[in-house]
C-alpha cells in the first residue's frame, strides 16, 4: 500500500516539477557555496537528479501526445 502512494506521489507533474527546478538550483549553486570536491560532487549529484526529473516529465509528455 505505502508502495503505490510513494509511486504515485512521486510520478506526479508538480512534485516533477518540483525535483527538476530544485535540484538544478542546488546543482548550479552548489560548486560555488561549498569548496572543493565536496562542492562538484554534490552538484553533480543534484545534476543527476534533475535530470531524471526532466527524463520523467519528458517521458510523460510524450505519452500524453501519442
Amino acid at each position: 500500500m505505502k508502495e503505490n502512494v510513494m509511486k504515485a506521489l512521486l510520478s506526479s507533474r508538480p512534485v516533477l516539477w518540483f525535483l527538476f527546478l530544485f535540484n538544478a538550483v542546488v546543482a548550479a549553486a552548489a560548486p560555488f557555496v561549498v569548496d572543493g570536491a565536496q562542492g562538484i560532487a554534490t552538484g553533480v549529484g543534484m545534476g543527476v537528479v534533475s535530470l531524471g526529473a526532466a527524463s520523467a516529465l519528458m517521458r510523460r509528455r510524450n505519452a500524453n501526445a501519442a
